[in-house]
């Protein structure tokens, strides 16, 4: 069985929003495979709750766009956080 069009279409913007970030703060290949997770997570998370929350600003057929990348947003924002002192402290050390 096949992802529907919405699915993939999300999964797409998702999967942007992870590697644009990731080209931004930069990193190595498991932080990109972290921010690629919390973006999904997050996109998944906020569609979820702006269907919960009747939130209906520029959707895409089913798709709410706009919770949902502020989910991918506050979900990459707190990976980057959560790993940003495990990181200097990693370049430090190879100074």
């Amino acid at each position: 069985m096949l992802p529907g069009p919405t699915t993939t279409f999300g999964f797409i913007l998702a999967t942007l929003c992870g590697a644009g970030f990731h080209f931004i703060v930069g990193g190595d290949a498991r932080r990109l495979a972290l921010f690629l997770l919390a973006a999904w997570i997050g996109f998944g998370l906020g569609h979820t709750v702006g269907g919960l929350l009747e939130i209906n600003v520029m959707n895409v057929g089913p798709l709410r766009v706009i919770p949902a990348l502020a989910g991918t947003l506050i979900a990459l924002a707190a990976s980057h956080l959560l790993t940003a002192r495990r990181m200097a402290g990693r370049s430090r050390g190879q100074d």
